[in-house]
């Protein structure tokens, strides 16, 4: 759904511009409270998969084809704010490196494809948490409609911005229908996607999901048992009996389980558990990134996607301009003058996901600093 340049006059790419540049500074503070020193590079991981997974372009109609938007996966793996940073980046190197996403529109992209996916997407997916069971199986049920719906929430949302300010004479109900059209049909590939890869991480690491957070989580209970000897200056509550000790006798002693009552039980705070390290997930998620990106996007769809296909048959695309980076040596994805093409895609994915995960990662941990830096202060 990369909206390129010469859809959109400058008056409403400017005023989209202003909300991008709003949605990323107030990202940018929220992002501190949903980042630490594991999730940072975990975000910046997460925008390099997004680049990824955008290059499998995969079927949907007849001449047609979709791709991940990405705002839903990256709100439930690392936080809204996060998420709206994650896509931000993805938008900005696609535009810059390959010619991807107009330059002028990157305010409209950013603002339907990182901010109205992520909102969107987020808000029905606490929603459906908070009202289902707390299960694993609940943070991927909410995964996947969260993101079904949120495709054709932006289809919606960039129908109203051509209404708005669109350079071609078209009838806008005619663009409504068509975009939210075909866009119901990619927001099922994109909820396939995004269940998958959230209920793999769940199921390994749930607590790297930043959506799951107090949802698949268990308080741990620990009964005392009157077998137990008392604390060292323990005092005996009112009324109890004291726990006599043991003898040798031909019953067997109580276990624990079976003489705790509610009178006797009591509920303690665990002791604290040393945070896993997130290495083996960061490497397994870089190993599928590039993989993806160098080597599975070679057999992705050539088909045109929603956005060009209805910008084709409608003729929205009678006003676009040429992009500003098309001599980028990147340029639609190939690097220049390597011939061969699965070998010149391939590699211009694997530099794709290495040059988003350094530029994310660069922003999460300085973000993540400044955060700690604050707190320091305020100690």
């Amino acid at each position: 759904m990369h909206v390129p340049d010469g859809f959109i006059d400058a008056p409403v790419s400017a005023v989209t511009g202003v909300v991008a540049a709003g949605a990323v500074a107030v990202s940018l503070r929220g992002a501190r409270r949903e980042l630490d020193e594991r999730t940072a590079p975990l975000a910046g991981l997460v925008a390099a998969f997004i680049f990824a997974v955008q290059m499998l372009n995969f079927p949907v109609a007849a001449g047609t084809s979709g791709h991940l938007l990405g705002g839903a996966l990256a709100a439930i793996l690392v936080g809204p704010y996060t998420g709206v940073l994650c896509v931000s980046v993805v938008l900005l190197m696609q535009g810059v490196l390959f010619a991807d996403g107009g330059l002028t529109a990157l305010g409209v992209n950013i603002t339907d494809m990182a901010l109205v996916t992520t909102v969107v997407a987020y808000a029905i997916f606490r929603t459906i948490v908070k009202l289902a069971p707390h299960r694993r199986r609940t943070v991927t049920v909410a995964s996947f409609v969260a993101a079904l719906v949120s495709v054709p929430a932006a289809a919606v949302a960039f129908t109203a911005i051509y209404a708005l300010g669109g350079t071609a004479d078209v009838a806008i109900g005619k663009v409504f229908a068509a975009m939210v059209g075909v866009h119901v049909l990619i927001g099922i590939g994109e909820a396939a996607i995004t269940a998958l890869t959230v209920g793999a991480v769940v199921a390994v690491r749930p607590d790297l999901v930043y959506g799951a957070r107090g949802v698949t989580a268990r308080p741990l209970e620990i009964r005392d048992s009157p077998l137990a000897p008392a604390a060292p200056g323990a005092v005996a509550r009112a009324g109890a009996p004291a726990a006599e000790p043991a003898t040798a006798t031909s019953e067997a002693p109580e276990t624990p389980e079976t003489s705790a009552t509610p009178e006797t039980s009591s509920t303690r705070e665990p002791a604290a558990v040393p945070r896993r390290s997130a290495r083996r997930v960061w490497l397994a998620g870089l190993a599928a990134a590039l993989l993806c990106a160098g080597v599975v996007s070679f057999y992705a769809s050539a088909s045109p996607d929603g956005l060009e296909k209805v910008a084709h048959d409608k003729g929205i695309d009678a006003k676009e301009e040429d992009h500003a980076a098309k001599d980028s040596p990147l340029a639609d994805y190939g690097v220049k003058d390597i011939s061969d093409a699965r070998l010149s895609g391939g590699l211009a994915g694997v530099i794709g996901v290495g040059a988003t995960l350094a530029v994310g990662s660069g922003v999460f941990i300085v973000v993540r600093r400044r955060r700690a830096t604050a707190e320091s202060g305020r100690g």
